[in-house]
This record gives C-alpha cells, structure tokens and sequence, in this order.
C-alpha cells in the first residue's frame, strides 16, 4: 500500500483503489486535500492516469446498461460528477464512450427519471467539452436529440408527462452554446417543435418547462445568429410578448420569471438595435420585479416552529423566544431582474438612455439590500454602464448622475461586509472613475477614499499577523489552517481591487494624484518587503507599475522604493511576481524619460536569464516570459543607448512570436515594423536570410488572434507580407516553411488588411 498524507491522500498512487479516493480527494471541501491531491494528480504518468479513469468511466458503463432504473440513473449522475470534477480532461479523453453511452441511455423510452438524469449528465458533460470534440458526433447527436425531442412531444401532448423533456431541451441548447453556428443546418428541425412546446406549456405545472423552452430557443437563436433567427424573430418574440404580459400576476417564485428575463437578454443580444422597439414592453415588468420589497416578519419560536420548509422562508433566532424571517422566494427573481437591467444598459447604451434616471434610481438603493448578496452586485455592477448610458445626455446630466451615485458607492466600500460583494463594488467604482476621467472627485471624496484604502491595506497586514498567531496556538490543526488560508485568499483578492482603484486614479489623473497617494506610500512600500508573502509583492509591484507607467517621469522620485524590490523579485520562483517586475522594467523603459537609463541596462541581463531558462515556456512560467521578452524590446526600442542593440536583437528576434500575452505580443510586432521598415540590417539578416523566419512571426501572430484588424499594426504587417511577395523567389523559400494553416492566416490577413 502506498504512503497516505494529511486526510488520507496518497502519497503515490499505485492501484485503483488509490486513484479513486485521489478522485474524492480532488473534490474534498478542504482546500488543503485538494492542493495535496492535485500535486498528487499532476505527478501521476499520464498513462497510468488514463488507464485508472477509464476503468472508472467502465464501471460506470457497467452501471448505465443495468436493468434496475435506480443503478441507471446513479451511473449517469456520476459521469456527470467525473465531467464535472476532471473537466476538460476527462471530455477530451472519454468524449466517445460517454457520448454514446448517455444518448443510447436518453433514448431507452422505459422510464423517464432515467432518461433525465442521463440528459442531465450530458448537460455537464457538453459545458467543458471542446467545440472541436463535440462536432464529430454532431449529426448523429443532434438527430438523435431530435428524435427524442418528437417523441417527448408526443407524450406531453397525450400523457402531460414532462420530467425528460425539461431536460431534453436544456440538453438542446447546451449542444447549440457550444457548437454555435454549426448548429445552422439543424435549426429548422427543431425551432417549430420547441415554438408548440411554449403554445402547449399553459397549465401551472408547466411552467418550468415553458420556461426552459423559451431559454432554449434564445440559446439557438443565438447560436445560428441574427440572419437565421430572423425568419422566426417576429413569432418567438410574439410568444415572449404574450409570457411577458402574464408576469405582472405572476407569483414571486413563479418558475419562469429568472428563465423569461434571462431569455430577453439574449434576444437583446441577437436582434441588438432591432430590439429597442420591445424594451417599452419588456422594461416596465422588470423594473417592477427589481423593485419588489421582501415580506419580513418578526415570529415567536413557536410560531417558526409550525411553519412549514416550503413556505419559502428563512429565519434568523434573536433569542428571547423570538425569530426574525425572511421570505427568500422571489428575491431570487429581484436578482435576476437587476442583472437583466445591468446587461440592457451595456449593450443598448444609446437605446436605454430614457431610462437611466430610473433605473439609477432604483439601483443606488440597492448597494446597501443586505437580504441578497446578488443584488448588491447586480446594483454596483449596474453603474459605469448607467454612467455610459447618461454620457450620452450631455456632460450636465452626467455630472448630476455620478453626484447622485458617488458617494454612496465610496461608502459601500467602506461599510461592504461580504468580501465578493466587496470586490464588486470596488471594481465598479474603478470601471466609474474611469467613465468619470480627471478630477471627477472633489477634495471631500478623495479624503473619503484615502481614508478607506488605508483601512483595507492595514487590515490586509494586521489580519496577517492574526493569522501568525493562530498558527501558534494550542488548537491549531489542519481544519485551522485550511481556515486561514481561505480568509488570506479573500483578504488578497480585495487586495488585487485596491490596485485596480489606485490603477484608474493613476491612468486618468496621472501625476496630480501623487500626492495623495503619498499617505498610502508607506502600506505599498511594505508590500514589496522581501519577506511578505509573494501576492503582496506582486500587487505592491503593479501599483508601481502603474505609478511608472502613468505618473513618468515624477515617478522617478519614488524609484530607491521599488528599484531593488524590481529587480530582485525577476529571480523570485513565483511567476505572478516575475510578470509585475518585468512589465515594470519594461514601462520604465517606454515611459520613464532618461533618468531611468541606468536601471534599464542593470535589468537586461536579468530579463535575458529569465528567459533562457530551461522551463521558461512552461504554461505555469510562459505568461512571465513573455512579459520579459517584451520589456528586452522596449528597452531596445526606448533606451536604445544604454544597451548594445545590434547584440541583443538578433536573440530577441529568436524568442518570437508571443502567443499568450496578446497587449504584449502587439507591442512586440509593432517594434518589429518599426525595425523591417527601416531595414535594420541585423533584424533582416544577411541576403534577407532572417524574412522567412519574420513571415512565420507575422502568420502565427495571425493565426493566436494576436493581430487585431482595428489595430494599426494588422495594415502595417500585411504591407510587410506584401514587399516580400514582390520576390517570388524570397516568397517561395518563406512560404516552403510554412503549414497549410500559417498559409491561411498570411492570405487572410492580406484579404482584411
């Protein structure tokens, strides 16, 4: 038997039985389990780990063809678990017998619970598998679905049976999410037959399947695309018209509402500006969903007693024989309602504007409706979209709309007591400074603010050494520990939304924030400590990124600060902290003015040793290295007199292309034109020897969606393919080294730019 660690994971695995409680362990609520098992899982040889997990996925199949309904249906709930826990790893390597297996399940007519657990299963395992995967079993997929999907019909029209058929068409629009427009073909089999689904779906015990439907048909509508969709747009919206109007005497927690406001969103999404001429009449119900107010009650203990589960309501014991509830049906619906008018408000911009003010209105309130957390999102969220929105009335209306939501959303801040909510709060506010620009914060506000981040950045600290002291105390075990660490991931991410403030206020007040950033300065020079933990280095390193990046050449003064912490921190093992220091080298170099020469040339070696290291394109480092290879050609490009040019070039052309890092990988092609275009000997190469080697950048830059048609650079290279070609004897050895795909892409950009 093999070593075990902590909670009973195995050291190694040596056995199935091993491998199937590495299975649980992967899964285990302790994250201190899970990180065990997954170093555990990542050192098991990839054949020994495919082996161990398909004679699972076999057990399974055991369990699927077993002539008892119940083993069926558990076989089919645990691929769904496996699909769920392993993906996409486990789509990628069973997609074909878990496929067949689930459609051969769903087709068996016996028994219906087995029928939906099976689609069920299909549902998680189509939402990680790989477009790629899924169309090789598509027409027969899809025809199959379809078969069912007549047959299912058949029954709910004769029997009302309807338990596989809300499944079945879940099941259908998770195959169109994925496969998108390869869905066209197939549309015209299945809109008509999930249209007479709605029509039929009239009773109280049907809607849910009606609306399921009706999210079905927006997720095709979607898929195939507006031109398609259009030839059914007028009736399906006809259908959602006639649904709509129902949802003013709608119960609170009448099933359909989240699946109807959920579907307009993706109508809005497919028919875009066509779909200003509904709003009126989708708008006026939303609103009032948003708005509902939450019945509260104030119950004796007896009273709570009595009172059954599916009343739909929670309570909160004060003590003294009394209890305070809520009842939690319909806030669900107020959740989705206040998401829906945040998606309206982003993609119809213009097309809402009429009703920003009372949208606003509504939302501002909602920052502090501690009764849902997801409202408070959806009401921060909602906010530099409104602000978009107002931009559009002129800049009075705007000023009035930020001076009515501004201060309420510093507040929030501060007063926040949910961290996720926190963090979008915090990330709305600097999206909403962004919206705002300069000086969109007067005196008061800022001091507000200050004194705010102040208290997030000291309690990040104080919470630290909390959690030092706990480590040390009597009691301390791995249940503790697995509770710290959950409280200092939290405590980072709000950190990570601090910089993001500090971020916006750097990019749009620039040098005139500095002194007020100045009462901050002492927390962020603590950050990049060498002995804090390494995401405080990190997020310490890219508010000086941003401080270098948007407050040059000022920033220079600050620079015995972050010198050392920059260029020690390129040696650090994390790569997250490697990437901070490296894009500051690089920003230094493109924003820093002359004063920062000395620092460049100290940090080229240190940026070439990173990057000739033996992993440095491994996926855990590439996202660094990259960063490193595009701070090298800023240095050439910026500073090019504090470093040999002509020496380094030649290496930083072998380190091309970038795939990962797309804003760093333009960069490096637009200094790449600036070097073709004015034939730098050493980047051409002798007789033009290095054009074959420039012409695979281009294509594979092409070929990751590095190179964006809106982006000057795409016209840039294209001309640069173009002078080639002009050599057909040039053109030919270029295109001989490269794959019919790298040929595509070279064609494909010529066509568009």
């Amino acid at each position: 038997m093999a070593a075990c660690g902590s909670a009973g994971v195995p050291a190694t695995v040596s056995g199935k039985q091993e491998f199937y409680q590495l299975l649980k362990n992967l899964i285990n609520p302790s994250c201190m389990v899970r990180r065990q098992a997954e170093e555990i899982y990542e050192n098991i040889p990839g054949l020994c780990k495919t082996t161990f997990l398909l004679d699972a996925v076999r057990n399974r199949r055991a369990g699927y063809e077993d002539p008892h309904p119940r083993v069926r249906a558990a076989a089919c709930t645990t691929l769904g678990q496996m699909a769920t826990d392993f993906a996409p790893n486990f789509q990628k390597k069973f997609h074909e017998t878990v496929i067949a297996a689930l459609l051969r399940t769903m087709e068996n007519q016996g028994n219906q619970r087995v029928q939906s657990h099976a689609a069920s299963a299909l549902i998680i395992f189509i939402e990680d598998c790989p477009k790629s995967l899924l169309v090789l079993y598509l027409d027969s997929m899809v025809r199959n679905l379809h078969s069912i999907l007549v047959i299912k019909l058949q029954e709910l029209i004769r029997n009302g049976t309807k338990l596989a058929l809300e499944q079945l068409v879940t099941a259908i629009a998770s195959v169109a999410d994925t496969i998108e427009e390869k869905f066209v073909p197939y549309y015209d089999i299945f809109m008509p037959s999930l249209k007479h689904i709605v029509e039929l779906a009239v009773q109280k015990e049907l809607k849910l399947l009606k609306g399921k439907t009706i999210e079905c048909i927006s997720h095709v509508g979607l898929a195939v695309g507006k031109e398609k969709f259009m030839q059914d747009a007028a009736n399906v919206m006809q259908l959602l018209l006639k649904t709509q109007s129902d949802l003013n005497n709608m119960e609170d927690d009448d099933p359909q509402t989240s699946y109807i406001i959920s579907a307009w969103a993706r109508m809005c999404k497919i028919l875009g500006n066509d779909f200003q001429q509904y709003l009126p009449l989708v708008i006026e119900p939303l609103i009032k969903t948003a708005s509902a107010k939450p019945d509260v009650a104030l119950l004796d203990t007896q009273d709570v007693e009595n009172m059954s589960d599916d009343d739909g309501w929670q309570f909160v014991n004060l003590g003294d024989q009394q209890s305070f509830g809520i009842k939690t049906s319909g806030l669900e619906a107020k959740a989705t309602a206040c998401q829906m008018l945040v998606y309206y408000a982003k993609e119809l911009r213009e097309g809402f504007m009429e009703y920003t003010e009372q949208v606003v209105k509504l939302m501002v309130p909602l920052l502090k409706f501690y009764f849902h957390d997801n409202v408070r999102v959806a009401a921060a969220e909602s906010m530099p979209f409104l602000l978009e929105c107002a931009r559009i009335h002129g800049p009075e209306y705007l000023a009035q709309m930020w001076h009515f939501i501004c201060d309420p959303l510093i507040k929030a801040i501060g007063t926040e007591p949910d961290t996720d909510v926190l963090s979008e709060i915090m990330n709305s506010f600097a999206k909403s400074i962004e919206v705002m620009g300069d000086g969109c914060l007067n005196d008061e506000q800022l001091e507000e603010l200050g004194e705010i981040l102040k208290a997030k950045l000291e309690g990040h600290f104080k919470n630290q050494e909390l959690r030092q002291v706990k480590r040390q105390e009597e009691n301390y075990d791995q249940q503790v520990e697995m509770s710290l660490q959950d409280e200092d991931e939290c405590d980072v991410y709000i950190l990570t939304k601090v910089s993001d403030i500090l971020h916006s206020l750097f990019s749009t007040y620039k040098e005139k924030i500095l002194p007020w950033f100045e009462q901050l300065l002492p927390l962020i020079v603590n950050l990049i400590c060498s002995n804090r933990p390494w995401p405080d280095r990190q997020w310490g390193l890219c508010i000086f990124d941003d401080i270098i990046e948007h407050c040059s050449p000022t920033s220079f003064k600050y620079v015995e600060y972050f010198r050392w912490p920059m260029l020690l921190n390129m040696r650090d093992n994390n790569p997250e902290v490697r990437q901070a220091a490296a894009y500051g080298l690089g920003v230094m170099a493109q924003f820093g003015g002359d004063d920062y020469r000395s620092l460049c040339s100290e940090a080229v070696p240190l940026l070439v040793k990173v990057i000739k290291c033996a992993n440095s394109k491994t996926k855990k480092n590439v996202i660094a290295t990259e960063n490193c290879i595009s701070a090298v050609g800023k240095i050439l490009r910026f500073k090019p007199n504090c470093v040999n040019v002509d020496e380094v070039l030649p290496h930083w052309l072998s380190w091309l292309p970038l795939h990962e890092d797309k804003e760093e990988a333009i960069q490096t092609l637009s200094f790449l034109c600036d070097l073709i275009e004015s034939n730098h000997p050493v980047v051409l190469g002798p007789n033009n020897s290095n054009l074959p080697k420039i012409i695979s950048v281009i294509a594979e830059g092409k070929m990751n969606e590095t190179i964006n048609y809106e982006d000057p650079c795409a016209k840039r290279l294209a001309n640069v393919v173009r002078q080639v070609q002009t050599s057909e004897e040039l053109w030919l050895e270029c295109i001989s080294q490269l794959d019919d795909e790298q040929q595509e892409a070279l064609q494909e950009l010529l066509n568009f730019a």
